[in-house]
């Protein structure tokens, strides 16, 4: 039970270290005019660390080209990723859009929409108690 437990922390703590090394090339390295406003979500890694889906949210209109342009750099970014990981082998990696940044956003929207149709109405002051239904 204990080598379980075990087995799963450290392709836990090495899909974190992918994650934020992934978010730094495509802030910092990538210089594809393709490439929009791009953010890495989350890394699913598998246990053999050999397999990474890499879950990446698009702002903006473009999401079809900065997908395309990250499918054409995986190879860049999994090359960087080997130097900086120094892993035995470097995960074969996958760029997957995640709508959950956008779908927030859209939710947010309609939240403060609602919001400004119907206020909430004003709560009542408090009583000040000293004369109660049952006192006479």
């Amino acid at each position: 039970m204990a080598r379980q437990r075990g087995a799963r922390i450290r392709p836990g703590r090495v899909a974190e270290q992918l994650r934020m090394d992934v978010a730094d090339i495509l802030q910092n390295d990538l210089k594809d005019p393709r490439l929009g406003m791009v953010t890495c979500t989350r890394v699913d890694l598998t246990n053999d660390l050999r397999h990474a889906k890499v879950y990446v949210s698009v702002l903006g209109e473009d999401k079809d080209d900065s997908m395309q342009a990250l499918k054409s750099a995986t190879g860049y970014v999994r090359r960087i990723l080997a130097k900086r990981l120094g892993l035995r082998v470097s995960p074969e990696i996958v760029f997957v859009f995640d709508p959950s940044v956008e779908y927030s956003i859209r939710l947010e929207g309609l939240i403060e929409e609602t919001k400004r149709r119907s206020p909430l109405p004003e709560p009542d002051p408090p009583d000040d108690g000293d004369a109660g239904p049952d006192d006479s």
